[in-house]
């Protein structure tokens, strides 16, 4: 019959017009994630203890840590940059951290429009975060 699917897709169209509505509002409400979403990371520094592993187990070098040491001869972290254009949001820098103070969390609103950008400064976001709680 001439016309079978044009009726088949007005059918479906009718169905979604009159079932119900599942639009989300996005910037005013902030959709439900799943546990398991990893989107972004985040630094405790002042649980960092330089100990290297995270970038080591990088399985693609993203994470680069300079370190100094103190007047009580321990490690401190200097700077912490990460190139997120190259992560794969895998969670292994994550697990292998000794003192849990790397995490992959589920803050999704990562859009940038250079970039240079994609090149993050843990330590200035996670001051920044703590600025913002």
């Amino acid at each position: 019959m001439f016309g079978k699917g044009l009726l088949q897709g007005l059918g479906i169209t009718f169905k979604r017009m009159v079932g119900p509505n599942i639009t989300e509002f996005y910037p005013e409400e902030k959709p439900n994630l799943p546990i398991r979403v990893r989107s972004s990371m985040g630094l405790e520094k002042d649980k960092c203890i330089s100990c290297n592993m995270c970038a080591m187990a990088c399985p693609n070098s993203v994470i680069k840590l300079t370190s100094e040491k103190n007047e009580a001869n321990k490690k401190v972290l200097k700077t912490y940059h990460m190139d997120v254009g190259r992560c794969l949001f895998c969670g292994m820098c994550a697990e292998v951290c000794p003192t849990k103070a790397l995490k992959v969390t589920q803050d999704f609103e990562n859009a940038i429009y250079e970039p240079d950008d994609m090149q993050w400064d843990m330590i200035q976001r996670a001051e920044r975060k703590g600025k913002v709680e």
